[in-house]
């Protein structure tokens, strides 16, 4: 009977002492799944999101002037055009370091956008339309945090694009910018539709406005080198290369009616980087030109 007493209390002891080590093992766990995401955010150093600033800590002055409502997610802002069913424009603004983080993966899971109050267009109104569901603020772009990732999959982010621009010379030129921003370390990116003399409608329960443009706005706002480009890009298939469709800041204004940075740059300022660009400071990648006109716009 003693001899079965030390038995039992030694295996009493055992299955403590292995209880312990699964305890101890979770705690560990919780604790390495803590620091990946303290360590993500700390390489990243994002403060928190506030009504007045975007989520890096940069000033939402540089958002434009919007008749539409404007919406505030976590890492991009957007002015919805309930008529068109769509953004009439996406601005957010893309780091050199979040760029170098290691890729989320890929969500491809579009969902309506709840902070819309006049709510958005639905997946099913694209559905069979002969268009893709076109990024704005694409998301290569966001693919450095995984809520960031999930909100480009917005509904209110995307427009109507035919598959050829989609993956073609829209692609390229979302690709280029990244380039940009790898190299200037921060840009300010404003995109969107041209609604004038739109393509036509789709939509099964919404409708839809097809862009006949797409537009892109880019700002280099650091140091002494300021700079502005833009690009007006026709929603077709393209052969051209990128530098056909650059133009100023002052052009996509006049065919969108958005005033651009009125209030983040002062008026003198905003003429002198508005009105003109260089080519020579937005260098051209020709490799990627070369792989869109050899294989991207034959896929």
């Amino acid at each position: 009977m003693a001899q079965f007493r030390r038995n039992h209390n030694r295996q009493g002891r055992g299955l403590q002492s292995s209880f312990r080590m699964v305890i101890l093992l979770m705690i560990a766990i919780v604790l390495l799944a803590f620091g990946l995401g303290w360590v993500r955010n700390s390489m990243l150093d994002l403060p928190a999101l506030n009504e007045k600033e975007n989520i890096d800590g940069t000033s939402r002055t540089f958002l434009p002037a919007s008749p539409d409502e404007v919406v505030h997610h976590t890492f991009y802002s957007l002015g919805y055009s309930e008529i068109r069913e769509q953004a009439a424009w996406v601005a957010y603004v893309l780091e050199e370091k979040t760029l170098r983080v290691r890729n989320v993966r890929r969500t491809d899971r579009f969902e309506a956008d709840p902070l819309v109050s006049t709510g958005t267009a639905v997946y099913s109104d694209y559905s069979h339309s002969g268009y893709t569901r076109g990024h704005l603020a694409p998301a290569g772009d966001m693919a450095f945090e995984e809520k960031a990732m999930q909100e480009s999959f917005l509904m209110s982010n995307v427009s109507p694009q035919t598959k050829v621009f989609n993956n073609g010379v829209w692609k390229e030129l979302e690709m280029q910018v990244r380039q940009w921003a790898d190299q200037d370390k921060r840009l300010y990116i404003i995109t969107g539709p041209v609604f004038k003399d739109s393509l036509g409608i789709i939509g099964k329960g919404n409708k839809i406005v097809v862009p006949r443009y797409f537009y892109k706005v880019i700002l280099h706002y650091e140091g002494s080198e300021k700079r502005a480009v833009a690009f007006l890009v026709p929603h077709e298939l393209s052969e051209k290369p990128l530098e056909n469709y650059m133009v100023t800041v002052d052009q996509v204004e006049e065919v969108t009616g958005i005033d651009f940075f009125r209030n983040m740059i002062n008026d003198e300022e905003e003429e002198a980087l508005e009105s003109t660009f260089s080519i020579n400071f937005w260098p051209l990648d020709q490799q990627l030109y070369r792989k869109r006109v050899e294989t991207w716009n034959k896929e």
